[in-house]
């Protein structure tokens, strides 16, 4: 199955930006900007930078086709990136995917993280996912409110779970069903 990018969508009319997926010379820069957001202890469970080696199994476990991993490039830099990943690795549980947003620094707060949460809503249903997570910290308000804006609800809430610099956090799941 081969599906279109959408750089616009009749939902989210014109914008700035543009996505396409991402190829293997990209991952250095998306590895780049996941390892800018580990120091905030706001947005990934890892506590030191990951490497690119580290991180290319997870690469390759995004096929286009099924779970697609989107960049955002702007005068030819990534600024940011979007994935769906599998859920839970059991066939029953194909139609739901898990949104992974994260964007450059400079990026942020300048409705990029917007486009992208519109755009993998809209094209879910053409990689047959009806269902989409967002596994976000409690702390992290900004991303609890730009999931909430698209309609997502809290559909699990997980106490202490993570332990970051001491500190006991909280990961809300929210859902959201898309077809």
């Amino acid at each position: 199955m081969s599906a279109s990018l959408p750089t616009s969508s009749p939902a989210n009319g014109p914008h700035p930006y543009a996505h396409r997926i991402a190829r293997g010379e990209d991952l250095p820069e998306i590895v780049a900007i996941y390892n800018s957001t580990v120091a905030s202890r706001m947005v990934t469970a890892d506590t030191e930078p990951v490497s690119v080696a580290s991180r290319q199994h997870w690469f390759d476990d995004h096929p286009p086709q099924r779970r697609p991993l989107w960049v955002v490039e702007q005068d030819g830099a990534i600024i940011g990136w979007l994935s769906y990943s599998n859920f839970y690795g059991r066939p029953a549980y194909s139609g739901t995917a898990e949104l992974s947003i994260y964007l450059h620094e400079a990026h942020r707060g300048k409705g990029l993280g917007r486009y992208l949460l519109a755009e993998a809503i809209a094209f879910a249903p053409q990689i047959k996912v009806h269902t989409l997570l967002g596994f976000i910290f409690g702390h992290n308000e900004p991303s609890l409110q730009l999931f909430g804006r698209f309609g997502f609800a809290r559909w699990a809430e997980m106490p202490g779970v993570a332990t970051l610099d001491g500190v006991e956090r909280d990961l809300i799941i929210l859902g959201k069903r898309v077809a």
